[in-house]
């Protein structure tokens, strides 16, 4: 079974979408199956683009000229 798209790395998601891509555009398969495709394409891209907004906080946070700014946890629109 499949990883849950939260579990896993950013490449792991990109691996996965472009295996959907590249079988959707085949043509090849159901459309039952491409809709389910299709959904689990949509969780890996919502998923990957949290992680890029954790990234850019925390590349944002780091380049404040404060030296006693922290990190803190990014609460995505999802959770």
């Amino acid at each position: 079974m499949a990883k849950k798209p939260e579990n896993l790395t950013f490449e792991e998601s990109l691996t996965e979408l472009e295996s959907i891509v590249s079988d959707l555009e085949q043509g090849d398969v159901s459309l039952d199956d491409a809709l389910k495709q299709f959904e689990r394409g949509i969780k890996l891209v919502r998923n990957s683009q949290g992680k890029l907004e954790q990234a850019q906080q925390k590349v944002s946070i780091l380049m404040q000229e404060d030296e006693n700014a922290s990190l803190t946890p990014f609460a995505s629109e999802g959770e």
